[in-house]
């Protein structure tokens, strides 16, 4: 017998979801939680950079099991840390959790129908193994100890400071200081505000413009539904409210994105002074989607830029001098910090090595299965959220379909459960449909998909919904029952 029936890797926002799913839809199920870092939260635990907040709204970034109570629809990142960690503390899950454990390979055995996973101490680098029927990755899709840094031309002779924002130092003054954030992400447009509340002037530098959009920090009909409905029935009417809103958003933006391009040109109008040059800084060369929209509360980037705390240069860059950067036009940023906001570094499974019965499993070679198991693999899941939505709308419905592939193999007395390939002559195509760099770059490291379901994703919480929580288990899907070795 396996040492548990399921082990969740990872204890961020989407392992503490799964294991709370566990504990809710599958009494008696035995779980444990491997956490590589030192505390609950994920991404919310790691990064402490100014003024870190969601870019999805919380009735949607929240459980759909554990209402959100905070006052903010657009939530600061210690908010968002404390509702994961109490959500963890409320159904128990706390006590599943080891911390300082990082999983380094995964060895699937058909004979003994579970997975031997071979985990490292972080703190001694002493490795011991665990035994599962079923693994659970909940990893995230980046690495958490580097962040993508591209090499910049002369930055040997800047006299200041470097600083990823993946890696903020606690001690660091910007008071006062020249900041330039190069970038234009959601990470950007997020500490271009918080930076200059205190700064002499912060430059956000970059390449090429994002679709920028300003939503209420607070949501005031959420507040009114609060007020009337209970906490559970107000938390599912918003929650549906703003999946539909954002799935027009983006339905709209690929059937009419030359209209959806003018609303959103025309709100980034009217939010900074007459006369800016909103072609050159807030026009991009792509269509609204194609990469993920990037959301200021309150329009605090805006407010910014207009009271002349904070300034966007789009241009690129010719060498770093001491004391600033010289760009291509030849203008001179002064710089005493400069900030690389350049990306994420995408990982699967936390960088963890994947063996089926002796053969490699590499990631770029299997296809994904309904967007949560690998083609090919047997009993193992992966939450992997939307790029055009909240993460844990998926991350919610993945955890829901894993109990139900678990109960189906509980009923039918099966151990194994291993997805099928599409005909290998069909066409395939890229696991995300996005343009990102931090996409791009990970490109043949990720799983392909197919061309028709289930082997296809469609990016839409509605047709997941038909597909996770109510399709057909054995959809090109195969339960098994290998004999048990002591019975050969």
């Amino acid at each position: 017998m396996p040492d548990v029936d399921v082990l969740i890797l990872g204890a961020g926002l989407s392992g503490i979801g799964a294991a709370c799913h566990l504990e809710q839809e599958r009494p008696g199920t035995t779980y444990a939680v491997l956490e590589a870092r030192d505390a609950i939260g994920g991404t919310w635990d790691l990064f402490r950079y100014p003024g870190i907040r969601s870019d999805s709204d919380m009735y949607t970034l929240g459980y759909s099991f554990e209402p959100w109570r905070g006052a903010q629809a657009i939530a600061d990142g210690p908010s968002i840390l404390a509702y994961i960690r109490d959500t963890a503390r409320t159904h128990g899950v706390d006590r599943h959790i080891t911390f300082g454990r990082r999983a380094r390979s995964a060895a699937w055995s058909t004979a003994e129908a579970c997975w031997t996973v071979e985990v490292e101490h972080t703190a001694t680098g002493e490795r011991e193994t665990i035994t599962c029927g079923f693994l659970w990755c909940n990893t995230g899709y980046y690495r958490y100890d580097r962040g993508y840094r591209p090499e910049l031309p002369g930055e040997a002779a800047f006299a200041g400071t470097f600083v990823h924002p993946q890696h903020w130092p606690e001690d660091l003054e910007w008071a006062g200081r020249q900041v330039v954030v190069i970038g234009s992400g959601a990470t950007a447009v997020t500490l271009v505000p918080a930076l200059a509340e205190q700064a002499a002037h912060v430059t956000m530098l970059q390449r090429s413009p994002t679709y920028i959009v300003s939503r209420p920090r607070a949501d005031a009909l959420a507040d009114r539904v609060r007020a009337v409905l209970p906490a559970r029935a107000a938390h599912a009417a918003i929650r549906w409210k703003n999946v539909l809103t954002t799935q027009l958003s983006f339905v709209l933006s690929r059937r009419a994105p030359e209209m959806v391009k003018k609303g959103i040109r025309k709100g980034v109008a009217e939010a900074l002074p007459e006369g800016y040059d909103i072609d050159t800084d807030f026009t991009p060369r792509y269509d609204p989607w194609d990469q993920r929209l990037c959301l200021v509360p309150d329009g605090d980037l805006f407010v910014a830029i207009s009271e002349g705390r904070a300034s966007v240069v789009t241009d690129t860059i010719e060498t770093f001098t001491a004391h600033g950067i010289r760009l291509t036009s030849g203008r001179e940023l002064p710089a005493d910090i400069v900030v690389t906001a350049t990306g994420l570094v995408m990982e699967l499974f936390g960088g963890m090595a994947l063996t089926v019965d002796g053969r490699p499993v590499r990631p770029g070679d299997t296809i994904g299965h309904k967007g949560t198991m690998l083609c090919g693999v047997p009993n193992l899941a992966s939450t992997f959220g939307y790029t055009n939505a909240s993460w844990t709308l998926k991350a919610d419905l993945t955890a829901e379909y894993v109990c139900r592939l678990l109960a189906a193999m509980e009923a039918r007395g099966m151990r194994q459960a291993t997805p099928l390939p599409p005909d290998p002559s069909a066409p395939t195509e890229p696991f995300i449909d996005f343009s990102s760099g931090y996409v791009t770059r990970a490109a043949a490291d990720l799983p392909r998909q197919g061309a028709t379901l289930p082997w296809r994703l469609h990016q839409s919480y509605v047709r997941d919904i038909v597909l996770l929580r109510h399709g057909r288990i054995e959809d090109h899907l195969v339960l098994s029952n290998p004999a048990p070795v002591a019975a050969r």
